[in-house]
């Protein structure tokens, strides 16, 4: 049966290295792998990783100092409630990561995030209503969500 993995490879020889840190702080995440492939025994040649994010599967893979990750993928962190907004924005924007608009971040090692509530989801809803576009305009000035200010301008306040 076929299956589907997110491969992501890493320009400065840091997919163990991301890999054991998404492990260490989100929950349901794993490493599971390592493979270090050799041409001769001391001569590394790239180091593959097999591992889990929140329970998705992702193969990362050390690709040399000419490949960088960007926006065009990232990974949608929805969480529960301003706390855990705060939490993760402040681990991934830690230590050379960067913060971005309406949600998004890069993580130190050139992940792109979205660290989105479940809040934004529900007061979004299907940006049907006057409300709920309220919702989506506020979220679009800032940078970290605020769950307070999103629901401010559901009420119209």
């Amino acid at each position: 049966m076929a299956s589907v993995r997110t491969h992501l490879w890493f320009g400065n020889d840091q997919a163990v290295e991301a890999a054991a840190f998404y492990a260490e702080h989100i929950p349901g995440s794993e490493v599971k792998r390592v493979i270090t492939a050799r041409t001769s025994p001391d001569d590394r040649v790239a180091d593959v990783v097999e591992f889990t994010v929140a329970g998705h599967e992702v193969v990362g893979l050390n690709a040399g100092p000419s490949f960088h990750l960007n926006e065009a993928f990232s990974f949608y962190l929805l969480v529960e409630g301003q706390a855990e907004v705060d939490r993760y924005w402040e681990l991934l924007t830690a230590d050379g990561g960067e913060p971005g608009a309406c949600g998004w971040c890069k993580d130190m090692f050139g992940v792109s995030w979205q660290v989105i509530p479940r809040e934004l989801e529900e007061l979004s809803g299907d940006y049907s209503t006057e409300a709920n576009q309220r919702v989506c305009q506020a979220m679009l000035t800032m940078s970290k969500i605020d769950v307070a200010e999103l629901q401010a301008a559901y009420d119209g306040a």
